[in-house]
C-alpha cells in the first residue's frame, strides 16, 4: 500500500499542484498589472513621471527581496512605455535622488528628516498635512529635471 512508487507519484503530485498555484499568481500579477497600464492610459494624460528606482538596493533588503522582484517594475515600466508610446503620451522618468516624498507640494520647502513609517506628510513650514504618496505623486507631477523616455 505505501509502497516508494505510490510515494514518488504523491511528491510528483503536490509538485504539481505548487507548480500551478505559482503560475496562477503570477498571470494574477500579470493581469493586474495589464489592468492598471490599461486605465491609467485610458485617461489619455500628456505626460507621465516615473520615478527611477534602485531595484538592485532594494533587493539587498532580504525581508522584501522576493516581494519585489515578484513585482516586475522593469516589465512595468516596459509595457508602459510601449502602449504610451502607441497612444502618443510622453514618459518622464526622474533621477533614484529627487526628493519627491520630501518635498512639500504646497510651498516647496523640503523635510530633512522623513522616516518610512511616517505615511502622511506633515509639512512644519506651511502646515500642509497629505498622504506621503499622494504629496510624491504631486511632486512628481511638477517635476522640471526628468529625462523623456517615449
Amino acid at each position: 500500500e505505501n509502497s516508494p512508487e505510490n510515494q514518488r507519484k504523491n511528491v510528483r503530485k503536490n509538485i504539481t499542484r505548487v507548480q500551478n498555484l505559482h503560475r496562477r499568481l503570477t498571470n494574477i500579477r500579470n493581469a493586474y498589472q495589464d489592468y492598471v497600464i490599461r486605465e491609467v492610459v485610458k485617461t489619455k494624460p500628456l505626460f507621465i513621471t516615473l520615478e527611477k528606482l534602485n531595484v538592485k538596493g532594494m533587493l539587498k533588503n532580504k525581508h522584501l527581496s522576493k516581494a519585489i522582484s515578484k513585482q516586475k517594475f522593469y516589465d512595468f515600466k516596459v509595457k508602459l512605455i510601449q502602449k504610451c508610446s502607441f497612444i502618443g503620451t510622453e514618459i518622464r522618468e526622474v533621477g533614484t535622488f529627487y526628493p519627491s516624498s520630501k518635498l512639500c507640494s504646497c510651498c516647496g520647502v523640503k523635510k530633512v528628516k522623513l522616516s518610512l513609517s511616517e505615511r502622511v506628510f506633515n509639512c512644519d513650514h506651511c502646515g500642509a498635512s497629505l498622504d506621503r504618496d499622494d504629496n510624491a505623486s504631486l511632486n512628481l507631477s511638477k517635476a522640471t529635471q526628468y529625462t523623456i523616455l517615449t
